[in-house]
């Protein structure tokens, strides 16, 4: 099982694979993909300010079917608590997505250095 950060959805949806390195393609096809409900609602902020032309909805349930892509287990309550710790990032996306890899013991597919700087799970290459 692995998570999977916004901007990695954002590229699978959009057929950017170019956009992985060869180690983060074998990763994606090798692994049961999940993701943070903190994810789709970055993407829907994302959608609403015009940064992406679908809405999270509609990207969740094309990859859904394509990819088996599927919502990480977790309490939010235990998600929002880890989140509590994370003050490396200032950022509310990134704090709630890495507390939730890390409550499910989960590497993070991400390409963010300062995620995989400081989450120890965190893996690109």
């Amino acid at each position: 099982m692995i998570h999977l950060d916004t901007h990695v959805v954002v590229w699978l949806y959009a057929g950017e694979l170019r956009c992985f390195s060869p180690a983060a393609r074998r990763r994606l096809a090798g692994e049961e993909l999940r993701i943070s409900p903190m994810v789709a609602l970055e993407m829907q902020y994302l959608h609403e300010v015009g940064r992406i032309s679908e809405n999270s909805g509609v990207v969740l349930a094309d990859l859904a079917r394509k990819l088996g892509l599927v919502q990480a287990e977790g309490d939010f309550s235990s998600v929002a608590e880890g989140a509590v710790g994370l003050g490396w990032t200032r950022d509310p996306f990134d704090r709630l997505i890495v507390a939730h890899a890390a409550l499910n013991g989960a590497t993070l597919l991400t390409k963010d250095r300062s995620i995989r700087r400081n989450y120890r799970h965190a893996v690109w290459d």
